[in-house]
């Protein structure tokens, strides 16, 4: 399954000048299961064409001692073996960023039989620091998390093993390398300039990109170094996700997105509408929202077979009751199957509703994706379903934002606190500057799940809670600690975020008051299609003397501002004669220098 689609990815690399493989290197690294972090590794590995042996596979995780473990059995067979070089590499948090001929030179540069990756800080036991040999320049401490070295000599480094799974790798070769003795007799060095390894954790603010010539490296700006490996632990994940957006041949200015089209899932073959994948629809209504009828005429114009969708809407608004119970009366018998909770009997808060719609679709088999959107996304795009599920992501959100605005449905990079932090290629990727498929670490509002993740790695129901954050930062906090990516597509434009600032219930039309706060959409639903040909002259008729027809409003607007004025009183007569006409001459005075004033 891996290779057929690593198998565009290869073709890709290849375009690009990948590099041949060394027969006297041998890459081990240790994969229990496949996540999206090993399938990144895989990816990087085939794209140089390193020779890769996978440890562990039909294993369960049970610690760090079992990667000493599985590697001390499989250098059994290379006891003896004294030209063959062993890469040994952690896989879920490790990309590499070149080949084999420039791995080899460095490593032999190094003249040392095994070379250890370096760290800047001690560890698992600070108290071992002043053990360490000093150095003049360079990280000091030995990091378990990528080691490279002769066969013969990576046997003799892990003969003393006899710990268990849960031992500690890194504190069983840091007591090695900190025994001279011992050290010597391995012949062990440390790699202190980052010339093979790159440790983020620890020297985050050490590693920035580099483009050149249609490659992309991360570079060490205190050493000036080019790194082989990049391996990314604990809080510096993000860092790594973040260059792994790039790097090895992910995106470049001269080509742009190298991996949209890898392993893709085509819908275009399928040939009946009971064929296509199930998805669980999620709708979500929190709070007073504008336009609401607007989204559920989008949601029934979805390119999508309604007998393949199940509906889960959950209204926390008195206000939206009316709207909802009109799409249902209209368009519940299309869809597969619908469930709908009303403010009535709304769950106990926000998460709740999400979660159980989230589990509507874990808890079926059959279901293969679940497909969560806040009611005020504006979603233009009605393949938005279809071309999510093509992308074959665990998770993946279409990227949207609010018009003439930088404020979007996702967050290039996190504080140290965990909230918002604005990443170097954020306002390029909002603007579609930079187009592509972004690993990123906080998406909201709208984005599409598998179904097999959630049955997986996702597997607890309760994903919307995690301490004291939001439910929509405990939801991607839950699944960054599962190791799942999320993916934000701005490949193609999907539609904006509404604002709801200001947003008031209090008339009976109210969406008629957003021409300041949602212009377009207030457009797009007051202002006839054909209202800018009437000044030029175009489509305006004259059905009697010093009277002129030309279309301005849809008929929706004038329904409304005859309801709205009907509602509010009196067109003329009584107490309300002066304040109605007030109104009504207010109302039509803004709609009507509008839409002569399109611009």
């Amino acid at each position: 399954m891996l290779l057929r689609l690593l198998t565009p990815l290869l073709l890709s690399c290849v375009a690009l000048g990948a590099q041949d493989s060394a027969d006297n290197l041998l890459v081990l690294t240790v994969a229990t299961e496949e996540t999206d972090g090993f399938r990144r590794f895989q990816r990087s590995a085939q794209c140089f064409n390193y020779k890769v042996k996978i440890l562990g596979q039909e294993e369960e995780w049970h610690g760090d001692g079992q990667k000493v473990r599985l590697l001390k059995a499989a250098l059994e067979q290379y006891a003896d073996n004294e030209d063959l070089v062993i890469l040994f590499t952690e896989s879920y948090d490790v990309v590499l960023a070149s080949g084999p001929a420039e791995l080899l030179k460095k490593f032999k540069q190094a003249k040392s039989k095994v070379v250890f990756s370096a760290e800047a800080v001690a560890y698992p036991e600070r108290r071992l620091e002043p053990k360490y040999p000093y150095v003049s320049e360079g990280k000091r401490f030995l990091g378990s998390g990528a080691f490279i070295g002769y066969a013969s000599h990576l046997h003799k480094l892990v003969a003393e093993w006899d710990g268990d799974d849960e031992t500690s790798d890194q504190l069983f070769y840091t007591k090695i390398f900190l025994d001279p003795v011992k050290r010597e007799k391995v012949n062990i060095t440390l790699d202190h300039r980052c010339r093979i390894f790159q440790n983020i954790h620890g020297s985050e603010g050490d590693v920035v990109l580099k483009f050149e010539n249609g490659r992309v490296r991360a570079r060490n700006m205190v050493y000036d170094t080019l790194p082989v490996l990049i391996n990314g632990k604990g809080p510096s994940k993000l860092l790594l996700n973040y260059l792994g957006n790039y790097v090895p041949r992910v995106w470049t200015f001269e080509t742009g997105c190298v991996i949209c089209d890898e392993g893709l899932r085509s819908l275009s073959g399928l040939k009946t509408d009971d064929s296509f994948p199930l998805v669980v629809v999620g709708i979500f209504i929190e709070q007073p929202t504008p336009f609401v009828s607007e989204f559920f005429k989008r949601l029934s114009n979805l390119q999508y077979p309604k007998k393949r969708i199940q509906l889960y809407i959950a209204n926390h608004e008195t206000h939206h009751q009316k709207h909802v119970e009109k799409f249902l009366q209209v368009h519940s018998l299309e869809y597969n199957n619908v469930k709908y909770v009303g403010p009535e009997e709304a769950l106990s808060n926000f998460a709740e509703a999400r979660n159980a719609g989230m589990d509507i679709c874990r808890q079926n088999p059959e279901c293969e994706y679940y497909f969560s959107i806040d009611v005020q996304v504006v979603l233009k795009n009605s393949s938005v379903l279809r071309t999510l599920i093509e992308q074959n992501k665990s998770i993946l959100a279409p990227m949207v934002s609010r018009n003439q605005d930088l404020w979007s449905n996702f967050w290039g990079a996190l504080s140290s606190d965990g909230f918002y932090a604005r990443s170097e290629d954020y306002i390029d990727i909002v603007q579609r500057q930079r187009i592509g498929i972004w690993n990123v670490p906080y998406i909201t509002n709208v984005y599409l799940v598998k179904g097999s993740v959630l049955r997986k790695a996702l597997s607890q129901y309760d994903l919307f809670h995690s301490g004291n954050l939001d439910p929509d930062m405990s939801f991607c906090d839950n699944v960054r600690r599962k190791g799942v990516f999320m993916f934000v597509n701005n490949r193609q434009s999907f539609g904006h975020i509404l604002s709801l600032e200001n947003y008031k219930t209090t008339h009976l039309h109210n969406d008629l008051w957003q021409i300041f706060q949602n212009i377009q959409d207030w457009k797009e639903k007051y202002i006839h299609p054909n209202h800018t040909l009437a000044l030029k002259g175009k489509l305006i008729e004259s059905p009697c003397p010093d009277v002129y027809w030309f279309p301005i409003f849809t008929e929706t607007a004038c329904d409304e501002i005859v309801e709205e004025m009907e509602n509010y009183g009196q067109w003329s007569g009584g107490g309300n004669r002066v304040r109605s006409r007030y109104l009504a001459h207010s109302m039509l005075h803004s709609l009507c220098f509008y839409s002569t004033n399109p611009n």
